[in-house]
């Protein structure tokens, strides 16, 4: 029956699944279950078991405003410091909440430098460098990070020229930027071009490509110096001047002024998961290989730490891990070593979202039959691991990779964000998934 439906797909590459009973562990059918294939954005899942066992359900990032001085009436005779804590979530509004605090608690006056200091953390300039410059979904990664390393881009046209804006935005704060800027060129291709100039991202963009007028994020490749310029912005709003932002290597000896701290790390996995960021993945990954104070190079190091903790601890083998998130293409699990891994944390079902298994309107999901699960996708990779609760209560554990990586890595570079043929195929790898799942739902019931 699966053989059929792997040759209906017509995926070309490599098709290998895993399905097990989660109460007994019996291998209920597997294809090529033993080979090594690209994870995708499946690996988040393996990171959320990994940061939940290394740094705890509570565990909260901390990013903290410093005082290497002393302060009287309001003047700081010293030093104010920005502290990263490695922080994936922190955003602008929570930075500009940062700045009032520091506002409340007295501040009026720095007469020192305005420094910062991203921490201990391995950084970045991109999680991986097969991705087109442009991309969102690829920034910089390190100790102090904001609104997911992204800046935000938008042109209206005026007359024959545009007005365009490079914003830090959040919903009750949209401060601008001096640490990214943009041109608009003429020119057919590429619609961008990136390079960087003494810490800050120099971006332009094919006129042609614009229309009238649109948005859309852009990454950040200086996260420390984009975080130091905003909040420096949002503090001269709440009447506190200070000098361009300097950074620091080492932390000095300074006394906390101001806090902001993360959810707690399980609603921030939930997130992560439910939206797929990779930043979240990567920062989570890294404090957990940095947990027991051994430090590591970069997201290489990091993921290798993190492939032979889930071999010690669950059998998997043949693990490669380049990242935490699943992005690099380096990255490589069996999909029975998936199913080994998640079968031993089957409690993380309730951390997944739902996945809907309804084909069409004339095949709706069938009733009763429940599937949560983490997606995973990249140019010709299509990825499914998670549980199947049957009907009659049977728990099942499951991981389905398709992958081709041969034509994967055909593709030029200026193509990879819309390479042509990977929305067919991976509609086609979806539908698989679903046959699939909708097909063990029926014949492993009971």
């Amino acid at each position: 029956m699966s053989e059929k439906l792997v040759r209906k797909a017509d995926l070309g590459g490599r098709v290998g699944f895993a399905v097990t009973d989660v109460e007994t562990g019996e291998v209920l059918e597997a294809r090529l279950s033993e080979t090594l294939l690209p994870p995708a954005s499946t690996l988040k899942a393996v990171t959320t078991i990994y940061a939940i066992d290394r740094l705890g359900p509570s565990f909260r990032f901390r990013t903290e405003i410093l005082a290497a001085g002393s302060m009287e009436k309001g003047r700081l005779e010293g030093d104010l410091i920005l502290k990263g804590g490695g922080d994936p979530t922190l955003d602008t509004d929570r930075l500009a909440d940062l700045a009032v605090a520091l506002r409340e608690a007295g501040l009026r006056e720095v007469t020192g430098r305005f420094l910062f200091w991203p921490g201990d953390f391995p950084s970045g300039d991109r999680i991986d460098d097969e991705q087109p410059d442009h991309v969102g979904y690829n920034p910089a990664f390190g100790g102090l990070n904001l609104n997911f390393n992204r800046v935000h881009f938008e042109w209206k046209r005026s007359g024959d020229s545009y007005n365009v804006t490079m914003e830090a935005r959040g919903l009750r704060a949209r401060p601008a930027t001096s640490a990214a800027q943009i041109s608009i060129v003429d020119r057919e291709a590429p619609v961008y071009d990136y390079w960087s100039s003494r810490d800050k991202d120099i971006w332009s963009v094919a006129r042609g490509a614009l229309g009238s007028e649109g948005a859309r994020w852009l990454p950040v490749r200086f996260p420390a110096v984009y975080t130091a310029d905003v909040f420096r912005t949002l503090a001269r709003s709440n009447g506190i001047v200070l000098k361009p932002a300097e950074r620091i290597d080492a932390l000095p000896s300074a006394r906390l002024l101001v806090a902001s701290e993360s959810d707690h790390l399980v609603p921030l996995l939930v997130d992560m998961l439910k939206y797929s960021t990779n930043l979240t993945a990567e920062m989570t990954g890294l404090s957990a290989s940095l947990s027991n104070g051994v430090p590591v190079s970069g997201l290489l190091a990091s993921g290798s730490r993190m492939a032979g903790w889930a071999t010690e601890k669950f059998g998997a083998k043949g693990l490669k891990f380049r990242d935490h998130s699943g992005l690099g293409y380096g990255s490589a699990i069996s999909p029975s070593g998936m199913v080994s891994i998640l079968q031993a944390n089957s409690g993380i079902d309730v951390l997944m979202k739902d996945f809907n298994l309804s084909l069409d309107k004339s095949r709706p999901a069938p009733d009763g039959v429940e599937v949560r699960a983490k997606t995973g996708t990249l140019n010709f990779v299509s990825t499914l691991a998670g549980f199947l609760t049957t009907r009659r209560g049977r728990k099942l554990c499951f991981a389905i990779f398709s992958a081709d990586t041969e034509r994967r890595d055909a593709i030029p570079p200026e193509e990879r964000e819309r390479p042509r043929g990977a929305k067919g195929w991976s509609a086609r790898s979806r539908q698989l998934q679903k046959e699939l799942l909708r097909s063990w739902a029926e014949r492993f019931e009971t």
